[in-house]
């Protein structure tokens, strides 16, 4: 296309693009954490190496390739959380669950899950949150976290208020774990979920919703935690925390996940 000093073609053009598209989606889900700053710092190194290799500089060049070279390994273990996060979210997209007939004619096939009976969830959550009894429910979706499962005690129970509230009940063997219900039951109680290991968490959030955004950032499951303290409803989801004011938006947003029947 352009001819001169250097040679521009639209294959050129179209790689600058898709590359400063890549850094941009990079930038936006890494913005506002603590990763963003390391990853502007490698990105900064990469810039200086090719600057130095096209100066002719070999042996900085070489130096800094060397770096550059085992900075992508030391890249996917720095930002192993949020390549999981993505990879998770790449295989598992909530609009083509929720938009699945659209696509049967590319070959899609998802299963149809029976929706969970949430009534009695929510109920029981207003009932706990007034009470101020803490409490960590688990809902799965295509994940089944049987790890997490097996390592609480196996429940494979009916959902019922009187259930849930007895189990999280403060002077109950099973208070302190989280409960996970699978497929319309309530599978196992007193798990033990993963930590998030984010560190610019506003409010210094407990140990029950530090477990709800980690088990949200590993998996595709939504997580309802009920603070101890302050008597307050959150859920949690693909690694994020949402405040619920009462019981009416709790059911509007699982339904809104397509938990509802």
């Amino acid at each position: 296309m352009i001819t001169g000093f250097i040679e521009v073609h639209l294959i050129d053009i179209l790689d600058i693009l898709l590359v400063a598209g890549l850094l941009y989606v990079l930038y936006y889900l890494l913005k506002g954490t603590v990763a963003i700053n390391i990853f502007l710092g490698i990105v900064s190194i990469f810039l200086v190496w090719r600057i130095v290799s096209i100066s002719g500089m070999e042996l900085l060049s070489e130096i800094l390739g060397a770096f550059v070279s085992v900075g992508f390994i030391a890249l996917i273990i720095i930002f192993q959380p949020e390549i999981r996060q993505f990879l998770l979210a790449l295989g598992t997209p909530r609009f083509i669950r929720k938009y699945h007939r659209r696509f049967s004619f590319l070959g899609f096939n998802f299963s149809e899950e029976e929706p969970v009976d949430i009534g009695p969830v929510v109920r029981a959550c207003e009932s706990m949150a007034e009470k101020k009894t803490g409490a960590l429910i688990v809902i799965t979706r295509q994940n089944n976290l049987f790890q997490f499962v097996k390592s609480g005690v196996d429940l494979d129970a009916e959902i019922s208020q009187p259930l849930i509230e007895n189990i999280f009940f403060k002077n109950s063997p099973l208070h302190d774990g989280a409960m996970i219900i699978h497929q319309r039951r309530i599978k196992a109680a007193g798990c033990i979920l993963p930590v998030t290991r984010k560190l610019d968490l506003p409010g210094r959030p407990g140990l029950r919703h530090r477990a709800a955004l980690g088990i949200t950032e590993q998996s595709d499951a939504i997580c309802i935690v009920i603070s101890e303290e302050k008597g307050t409803i959150c859920v949690t989801i693909d690694g994020n925390l949402r405040p619920i004011r009462d019981g009416q938006e709790l059911t509007e947003f699982l339904k809104s996940e397509s938990l509802s029947s």
